[in-house]
């Protein structure tokens, strides 16, 4: 089962350890000083045996209820950057920003599903963790 979700939130890719020019080679414009944006895409898959009571994988309303609790409302409309504990030492890539999805989602969601995480930083660009 898949439940797909939606936040906006601008970043800055940077490795304070390098030159200007360096960053500037490795991440072009998304190395701007004064950040970018993007309107994030977020697929939600969870794999698991069907529930003979009730017919789900999972229940889609808790699972909305748990990424608008745990992800939306941590990271949408926000500076990845500056207002989020999570990215203000680790660089707020597509796939950092998966991977750091996926962990606070694996804590709440319980073992017996497969949880796989789909991130669009755009309508070309995705990525996926677990891999």
């Amino acid at each position: 089962m898949f439940r797909k979700e939606h936040f906006n939130a601008a970043h800055r890719l940077h490795n304070p350890a390098w030159t200007d020019e360096e960053n500037n080679r490795v991440f072009g414009k998304c190395n701007n000083p004064n950040y970018h944006g993007h309107n994030y895409d977020l697929i939600v898959q969870l794999t698991g045996e069907v529930d003979p009571k009730t017919g789900y994988v999972f229940d889609m309303k808790i699972l909305s209820d748990i990424i608008k609790e745990n992800v939306l409302d941590k990271f949408d409309h926000k500076n990845l950057n500056l207002d989020t504990d999570e990215f203000r030492e680790l660089n707020p890539s597509a796939e950092n920003i998966a991977i750091v999805i996926y962990e606070i989602l694996r804590t709440k969601i319980s073992n017996q599903f497969d949880l796989k995480v789909r991130l669009y930083e755009t309508e070309r660009n995705y990525v996926e963790y677990p891999i």
